[in-house]
């Protein structure tokens, strides 16, 4: 039987602070991401939600965010 290891995950607000980036860019950039690529959708009550990151998925944002900042050079 496989364990989840995941043991925390940040939001996406804190995740776009320690990146220096703005939460609609973190959103643009995750958009396209997968569970398995360390994205978690967090239900509350009602129509409340907010998306977090593992440790995965935040360094899957930083490798993104590089590639695409190069791009646009």
């Amino acid at each position: 039987m496989q364990l989840n290891k995941v043991y925390s995950v940040k939001t996406i607000d804190r995740v776009a602070a320690e990146l220096g980036e703005t939460v609609d860019r973190i959103f643009d950039l995750a958009i396209d991401l997968e569970t398995e690529d360390g994205v978690i959708w967090i239900y509350g009550p009602g129509d409340d939600s907010v998306i977090a990151f593992t440790p995965f998925g935040i360094e899957n944002l930083r490798e993104l965010n590089e590639m695409d900042r190069d791009r646009a050079r």
